[in-house]
């Protein structure tokens, strides 16, 4: 048999056939009330999350659920590696083994290399300039004909 229960207004308790009491606001809701306790709060206008007894309350701060839910665990996903266009996996793998100070003699070779050359091609401009000596043209007003 099912007995047709309310919930309070105030503190969300069940109430049973025969208690509590019901009033109805000025708006003409009804509002259920389980005890006198209820009641005088009610007409005060206290907040049913700041009084420490009522199931609002209980809620907001996260009381009596750690029994009913528990944590859901999240999987640490493996890392897995890729190749890059450039290079492949076991490329990638070779260079990353390879010891700091082979790396860095490598990084100074080609260093020497790049200044190397650009020096050269330096020079070359600066040989070619020197010979030539009408590379730029002498700047003359826009507004006079030529």
């Amino acid at each position: 048999m099912v007995i047709a229960t309310e919930l309070c207004a105030l503190s969300e308790y069940r109430i049973y056939p025969g208690n509590g009491s019901l009033f109805i606001r000025r708006d003409g809701k009804p509002v259920f009330l389980g005890s006198s306790k209820a009641y005088s709060l009610t007409i005060q206008r206290k907040k049913a999350a700041k009084l420490v007894w009522t199931q609002a309350w209980r809620r907001l701060h996260k009381k009596g659920i750690s029994e009913t839910t528990t944590k859901k665990r999240t999987r640490r996903i493996n890392k897995v590696q890729r190749a890059v266009v450039g290079l492949s996996l076991d490329d990638m793998k070779k260079k990353a083994s390879v010891k700091p100070e082979v790396r860095a003699a490598s990084r100074d070779a080609a260093l020497k290399e790049v200044k190397a050359r650009s020096a050269a091609s330096k020079g070359k401009k600066g040989r070619k300039g020197a010979a030539g000596g009408a590379g730029q043209r002498t700047k003359m007003p826009k507004n006079v004909k030529r």
